[in-house]
């Protein structure tokens, strides 16, 4: 009788052996899967940070390995604290690893910028997205209904209330809240993974505790993930210290990389080619959904070949451009510090698909007055992000000494200035770009001084230098 092999080891170059099972690997071999080979986990950062090369394939890996050891925490605690807490059976642990695994099957390519940045398509974590991905129409949705996960899986990663609370059981109640937290919560195994990753793949220094990962437990009441920060009547500060400095982390590595000015102004390229080719009819956003980097950038070219005329042209230019990283300049800064007003209007005039013709009619505005007083035609480019960009706040649950219950994080801000600070740190992150495909300081410097006569009310900080 020949013996089925239970599980394969992958080696990972962040968490050494990662083990799988024969469901996941299959799971992994499917095209929706192995497409995330092609897709860079930092989008366009490898032009700042040579090394960030890595994918949301292996980020995908790493999350359901932290998975597994959060859900190995959580059964050392229901061991000592039966009464207080709830363990993840073997059931509900291939289904919450197998949401772990595919949790960002649908990403696309350059996504944060032309999704969160530009506000071109639908973001992919929508529910539309994930249906449509996991839908009978694809390989990964059958596969997944194959295996008897599909239901439980879609339930986790859209927020259903149709799947069962146990596996097998149809319609028992509505997906356990611990389900989705392991995999999607301020502090997870998601964020535990990218963070890791993201500093090993850009040469950033940040080491995490691994003892973090052994204080999460489940709340027996609410079905809760949390941390517990009570001992004795007396607050654990070694563990809250250790909680505030991964967010800090995220927060180091949002102002390094994430929101990196240059990062931006090259997805400021794609975001413009995209939304060109959106315009006139050339691309769907279905068209984006099976790509990756590569066939994106290819598939734009193609239809922008085919279009032909201004916009065509334009939009080709703009790839070439991204391709070559001939990327253009900033020449107005309008930061959420000193723009809190301002924000309001800015977001609300430029932000998202339906404000395109805001958008292009401002280019267009400085564009003709930077001709007229310099006799040169120079493409601009605004990025105006969503107001909240990817702001999360501490919404993991924590028991804190003297409180009833388990509560967010977040409640406790009063009595943890750095989370206070934290979160206004994270929303002045915000800025409005205006950046211009020009190299001469002295015609920046005049771009500069024009733009800003189209933002009267907003503070810019910038100013291109001019040799003296």
């Amino acid at each position: 009788m020949t013996k089925t092999k239970r599980f394969s080891v992958v080696r990972d170059p962040v968490h050494g052996d990662v083990y799988l099972t024969q469901e996941e690997i299959r799971v992994l071999d499917t095209r929706e899967m192995q497409r995330l080979r092609g897709i860079k986990q930092l989008g366009s950062a490898y032009l700042v940070f040579p090394g960030a090369m890595h994918t949301r394939f292996d980020h995908s890996i790493g999350t359901l390995h932290l998975a597994q050891r959060m859900i190995e925490a959580i059964n050392r605690s229901f061991e000592q604290s039966p009464r207080e807490c709830l363990g993840v059976s073997q059931e509900e642990a291939r289904v919450i690893r197998m949401a772990a695994l595919i949790h960002d099957v649908t990403h696309i390519p350059f996504g944060h910028n032309v999704e969160d940045q530009a506000g071109l398509l639908h973001r992919h974590d929508s529910d539309y997205r994930f249906e449509r991905m996991l839908s009978v129409g694809t390989e990964i949705g059958r596969v997944l209904r194959e295996q008897g996960l599909h239901r439980d899986v879609s339930g986790i990663l859209t927020g259903s209330t149709r799947s069962s609370g146990t596996p097998g059981v149809p319609g028992a109640q509505r997906t356990p809240p611990y389900w989705s937290q392991i995999n999607s919560d301020t502090i997870c195994s998601d964020i535990l993974d990218y963070l890791q990753r993201d500093a090993y793949f850009t040469g950033l220094r940040l080491v995490i505790d691994p003892r973090v990962l052994s204080y999460f437990r489940v709340d027996r009441e609410s079905g809760n993930l949390y941390v517990d920060l009570a001992k004795h009547g007396l607050l654990r500060e070694d563990i809250l210290s250790e909680l505030v400095r991964l967010l800090e982390a995220r927060y180091h590595f949002s102002e390094r990389v994430y929101y990196h000015h240059a990062k931006i102004a090259a997805g400021a390229l794609i975001a413009r080619a995209v939304a060109l080719l959106l315009a006139a009819g050339a691309v769907r956003e279905e068209d984006f959904y099976d790509t990756t980097d590569a066939s994106l950038l290819a598939l734009l070219c193609a239809r922008a070949e085919r279009l032909g005329g201004a916009s065509g042209k334009q939009a080709v230019a703009l790839v070439e451009r991204f391709e070559q990283r001939r990327l253009p300049k900033r020449v107005c800064v309008f930061p959420r510090q000193q723009n809190h007003e301002a924000q309001e209007v800015l977001v609300e005039r430029y932000f998202a698909k339906d404000k395109q013709k805001e958008r292009a009619a401002v280019e267009g505005r400085i564009e003709d007055l930077v001709h007229f007083a310099s006799g040169k035609r120079v493409e601009i480019l605004v990025t105006c992000p969503e107001r909240r960009m990817q702001l999360k706040e501490a919404q993991t649950h924590v028991r804190w000494p003297g409180v009833e219950g388990i509560r967010p994080l977040s409640e406790f801000a009063d009595r943890v200035p750095r989370l206070a600070d934290l979160e206004k740190s994270y929303r002045d992150l915000w800025k409005f770009y205006v950046f211009a495909d020009a190299d001469d300081p002295r015609l920046l410097s005049r771009i500069a001084e024009i733009a800003e006569g189209e933002f009267k009310g907003a503070t810019n900080l910038y100013r291109p230098v001019v040799p003296g």
